[in-house]
């Protein structure tokens, strides 16, 4: 690998220039500790936050200030952040490694906005396969979709890998508490696994008459989906035995390969589609949402797209000091190139929010985690950093000491919802739950303080021991919904889509490819003939493989 510049080399005089300066905000800044800055203003954070619809973001606890992130505004316009977000928002192929556009900002788009009038073909079209998608959905609750023996369908399974599992599961589990009535029966579960392990316990627990099977898969080629898919169609027949109808009954697909479907025995009043601008995991927003819509009901999924929406036209139109995901995507920047953080945690301080952090990890971690740029050449910076993260109160419990007093410096984003437990629904024990949330609103907001501060959020302690002190000066920002609603969640998730954009360009790559995970597949196809012993090796295989194939074939 290269040696990472702090100033590349490449690239437009105008960006060399506002890199050489940013630096030197970090050459002046990178002694400074993050008690110093609230020390000089006291106001600081009406400063370094910004509101927007649902969502506020809080950066104060960044070791940034003004001057710096004048400087980091400069940088994005010399790397035409503006220019790019209008070739995003066209049907322009910004994903130039598989000449494709990236339109799943159109998935969320009515199709009546007039600032999209050049793409109604397109919004039509993605029109046409929600409403397919509510039908099926009316048709499933109101007990009207049938199995082989006439039983309503009682459980869904969704079987995809990637974003066609990590999209729908989280938000399903995260808007758990909007659960439509007439569904709250309706069981909903996800196999993703390649080596069976889920779909083994779901079949033990399901019945074939009353289960429905959703494949997901864009390509409809993907090995584990596609195993999984052939696992669920075996258990099927076993009981209800082989006929023309049992697939038409029982199996949904969704993918942009509607001949692939049919090959595989999905009936084309079963497919839904989505096309090949929609990356993976970018989909959750299509009919892969299709999951997410049997949870909270169209009416729910439209207003997960409408939050995305608002985040769309903000994110486009917002100018930079004001703007949620260009900020974002600076204060990633400015963390990963001028102070040399490469690691972040993502803490969500709410259990439906737990699928959040493995969510992003994909996101952002498989559209910037690359080395080449635009140009094929060896990128000269670092680009995204190694995402990981739990439910803040469990990962206080298991890996906040290394936060508060290891060696390694980690910035962080905190994550919760103002209000809970506030609905109807939890009138009869609403005043100990909103106790509960308060509980861990208060533990958000003080661990993100102590992170920050150290010892200077503890006056009046005195002189600690060494093993008790806190360095602080862990930098990290604080998201904030007004609720966990598809509204607030669908705006939250776009901005985190568009931070990944803003960053790519800064950074001069492709975030809409993902050519690091195919090797690996091409390779792991022939060991599978190996291991099974039914080919030899297009090339030597080396003495680790060999001998762990060899004990795997001994047992």
């Amino acid at each position: 690998m290269n040696a990472f510049k702090a100033i590349p080399d490449t690239g437009s005089q105008a960006e060399q220039q506002a890199w050489a300066e940013l630096n030197l905000q970090a050459e002046r800044l990178k002694r400074l500790h993050i008690a110093e800055l609230f020390r000089a203003d006291s106001q600081r954070f009406s400063g370094f936050s910004v509101s927007h619809g649902p969502l506020l973001l809080d950066f104060s606890k960044q070791r940034l200030d003004s001057l710096a992130l004048d400087k980091l505004f400069d940088l994005a316009d010399a790397c035409d952040l503006k220019g790019w977000t209008e070739k995003l928002f066209s049907t322009q192929a910004v994903n130039n490694t598989e000449d494709r556009a990236a339109m799943h900002w159109a998935l969320r788009t009515p199709v009546d906005d007039v600032q999209y009038e050049s793409c109604r073909d397109v919004l039509e079209g993605v029109q046409e396969q929600l409403d397919k998608m509510a039908d099926m959905v009316d048709k499933i609750h109101s007990g009207q979709w049938r199995g082989m023996t006439g039983e309503p369908i009682t459980d869904v399974v969704n079987i995809g890998v990637g974003g066609s599992d990590l999209g729908p599961l989280m938000v399903s589990r995260a808007l758990n508490d909007f659960t439509l009535k007439r569904s709250r029966s309706l069981g909903i579960h996800f196999a993703s696994s390649m080596d069976g392990s889920q779909m083994a316990q779901l079949l033990k627990q399901l019945r074939p008459q009353n289960t429905l099977f959703i494949v997901s898969s864009k390509s409809f080629s993907t090995v584990d989906t596609l195993y999984n898919a052939n696992t669920a169609l075996a258990w099927l027949e076993r009981s209800l035995g082989k006929c023309a109808g049992l697939l038409h009954c029982h199996f949904i697909g969704v993918s942009s390969k509607p001949d692939k479907m049919s090959e595989w025995g999905i009936h084309r009043e079963n497919q839904l589609q989505i096309w090949d601008w929609v990356g993976g995991r970018y989909s959750l927003w299509s009919c892969i949402g299709l999951p997410i819509a049997l949870r909270i009901g169209m009416k729910g999924f439209r207003r997960l797209l409408a939050g995305a929406h608002l985040m769309d036209n903000h994110f486009r139109n917002a100018p930079w000091q004001s703007n949620i995901p260009v900020l974002m995507a600076l204060i990633g920047v400015w963390n990963t190139n001028c102070l040399g953080i490469n690691a972040q945690a993502i803490l969500p301080y709410d259990g439906r929010l737990e699928k959040l952090p493995a969510y992003l990890e994909q996101l952002e971690m498989e559209s910037n985690g690359k080395s080449v740029n635009r140009d094929g050449e060896l990128v000269q910076l670092h680009t995204c950093p190694v995402l990981w993260g739990e439910v803040g109160p469990n990962a206080q419990h298991a890996f906040y000491q290394l936060l508060h007093q290891g060696t390694e410096v980690v910035t962080c984003d905190f994550i919760a919802p103002a209000l809970r437990y506030h609905e109807p629904t939890h009138s009869e024990d609403s005043l100990e739950l909103v106790r509960q949330h308060e509980l861990a609103l208060a533990n958000c907001l003080a661990q993100s303080r102590l992170l920050a501060l150290g010892e200077a959020a503890l006056e009046g302690e005195g002189e600690l021991p060494h093993y008790k002190r806190y360095r602080g000066n862990q930098p990290s920002s604080t998201l904030l919904m007004k609720e966990l609603s598809p509204f607030s969640l669908g705006a939250m998730l776009a901005a985190y889509e568009h931070k990944v954009f803003a960053q790519a360009v800064i950074w001069g790559i492709n975030p809409f490819d993902q050519w690091g995970v195919e090797m690996g597949k091409k390779i792991a196809t022939e060991t599978l003939g190996v291991i099974r012993k039914e080919q030899a090796p297009e090339f030597p295989l080396d003495s680790s493989t060999l001998g762990l194939i060899d004990f795997i074939n001994a047992q």
